[in-house]
Parts: structure tokens; C-alpha cells; sequence
């Protein structure tokens, strides 16, 4: 066996159809595309979400109120998580946050909310406080920094 022998397998090539070329090349007259209509035509192309003439479903599917494409969404943290997670005296950063698996992702700005109870001493970092979480903290001989960027 060397390079002379190979061959593609059997049914894997086949000729390229030639449409249009007249009756006897078995792709004639309508070449495939039927009869009549916008999409025998040439130079037709689909519009976005057309559905065939049904109403397509971004125009079927009911919408309300209103949604801001610029809201800004927070990864969420709870004063009960911040408490078994770290130790007291620690400063509690989004770096660190992500790094222990708190949270994930690098792109969301971090929210601490107040589920739980916190007794451990910790400095927080975060972008954004629920006023209740940066008491609970304060309570606790902590301190809630906000940072800025968010």
C-alpha cells in the first residue's frame, strides 16, 4: 500500500449537480426551487423571524412593562456565608471573594446582603451594601467600605 493506491470511500464523492442546465441534466426548468413564489425567484432571502406568512413568535409571545437593558446586576453575598467563610481580622475583597469560590465570574460587581448573622470581626470591600448588612457588620466591629466602579 502507498500514496497510488489510496482512494476516497465508495459514496463520498459524487459529481456536483449542475441546476439549470436544461431538461435532460435532470435539475431543469424549475431547477429544484418549485413553482412560482418569492422563493423561486432570484435575489429572495428570508426576512429575521419569518415564519411563512404565520405570525412569528417574537410578535405572538405577549409583552409587558418595562425592562432597562441597563440595569446593572449584582453577584449576590450573604452575611451568613461571609461568617463561615472567613476567618475574624480578614479583609473580605471581590478578588478574594471570587478566589474562594464565593462568587463566580470576574464581570459582576458584588452586593452584600443581610441573610444571617455575622459575630466575626471583618473589614468588607464591596461595590454596593443592603443598609442592613453594613449595620449587621458594624455590629459585629467590622467595617463596610464601598467601592467605587460599580
Amino acid at each position: 500500500m502507498d500514496l497510488s493506491n489510496l482512494k476516497p470511500a465508495p459514496g463520498s464523492k459524487h459529481p456536483k449537480k449542475r441546476v439549470g442546465r436544461g431538461h435532460g441534466s435532470g435539475q431543469g426548468a424549475q431547477a429544484g426551487r418549485g413553482h412560482k413564489g418569492a422563493q423561486s425567484r432570484s435575489g429572495f432571502k428570508f426576512k429575521r423571524g419569518f415564519e411563512g406568512g404565520q405570525m412569528p413568535l417574537h410578535r405572538r409571545v405577549p409583552k409587558r412593562g418595562f425592562h432597562n437593558e441597563f440595569r446593572t446586576e449584582y453577584a449576590v453575598v450573604n452575611l451568613d456565608t461571609l461568617a463561615e467563610r472567613f476567618e475574624a481580622g480578614t479583609v473580605v475583597t471581590p478578588e478574594l471573594l471570587r478566589e474562594r469560590g464565593v462568587v463566580r465570574g470576574s464581570r459582576q460587581p458584588i452586593k452584600v446582603l443581610a441573610r444571617g448573622d455575622i459575630a466575626v470581626k471583618l473589614t468588607v470591600r464591596a461595590h454596593k451594601f443592603s443598609g442592613k448588612a453594613a449595620e449587621k457588620i458594624a455590629a459585629a466591629g467590622g467595617a463596610a467600605e464601598v467601592l467605587g466602579g460599580a
